[in-house]
């Protein structure tokens, strides 16, 4: 009996771009935070196409950590308590995690803890070194892996064969997802930030994160700060799926590009306090909503 063709990676990537929610604002929101000349209405019209982002906007604000005497009854009012640094994690985080909902297929939040967390530590070991500049870091993070979403969306029936060659062949998970569909979650990923005109250099860091000897010389150091910090996002553990154990870490560029042992530790810790201040009680489990 013949089995069942995996979808074409055209495939996957077309349905992956149908799905509602997508992190496409976050190029034209980054543009207009980094415009010298916006104001803090420019931001709040970009935020407002958006109505569930502008409520999750309007509620940090009020919240206990920035609330004053004088609530923020509109989305300027909000941008303006914030601050745009506060207000970029927020709507990043918030449109990643409403993409997951409609694609994965594990515990509900753990893609989004795992992102964050490697969003978090890209962003501290980016402003340690100072080679790139943390936000960049931070967003990279964020969505190096959405390709993930989109496989597990398409693919998910596939995923026992995935398994049955890794367990007879050993290697990575990406390596199976090769042999079995013929692609990796990190080219359909790749894929899916140039469809949404994310600058060139985040689809090849989301291409080659995983593998930074290979990458391109222009996109190395976004590559070697992600590579660093998906392996802070795996070793720290919250949402770590069941291929990230298998990262393999490249020593030899690691040291190169001065991530030691020791900063990797210090690391862990700021990302784990930078994790609870925004997860709170949900930085292990539970569904999460921005």
């Amino acid at each position: 009996m013949s089995h069942p063709l995996p979808p074409s990676i055209e495939t996957v990537c077309e349905q992956a771009l149908r799905l509602p929610c997508s992190p496409a604002m976050l190029p034209r929101l980054t543009a207009v935070l980094v415009a010298p000349d916006s104001t803090a209405d420019d931001i709040a019209d970009i935020i407002k196409i958006d109505p569930s982002l502008a409520a999750s906007t309007l509620r940090l604000a009020n919240s206990a950590y920035f609330a004053t005497d004088t609530p923020a009854e509109t989305v300027t009012d909000a941008v303006i308590r914030l601050g745009q640094r506060e207000l970029y994690r927020l709507a990043a985080l918030a449109l990643v995690s409403r993409w997951e909902v409609g694609t994965s297929q594990g515990e509900p939040g753990d893609f989004c803890r795992n992102a964050l967390c490697t969003a978090l530590a890209a962003e501290v070991l980016a402003e340690t070194t100072e080679r790139i500049e943390p936000q960049m870091a931070y967003t990279a993070g964020l969505v190096c892996d959405i390709g993930k979403l989109a496989v597990a969306h398409a693919c998910a029936s596939f995923f026992p064969a995935v398994r049955d060659y890794r367990t007879a062949h050993g290697g990575t998970w990406s390596e199976g997802e090769r042999n079995v569909l013929g692609y990796t979650h990190s080219e359909v990923g790749s894929r899916l930030l140039q469809a949404w005109s994310f600058p060139p250099v985040f689809a090849l860091a989301a291409q080659f994160c995983e593998r930074p000897a290979e990458a391109p010389e222009e996109s190395l150091p976004l590559v070697a700060h992600l590579h660093a910090a998906k392996y802070v996002a795996t070793s720290f553990g919250p949402g770590v799926p069941e291929d990230g154990f298998l990262f393999e870490l490249n020593s030899p560029l690691m040291i190169e590009w001065g991530f030691t042992p020791e900063l990797m530790q210090e690391t862990m810790s700021t990302v784990h306090d930078r994790a609870k201040v925004r997860l709170q009680n949900k930085l292990t489990h539970g569904s999460l909503a921005f």
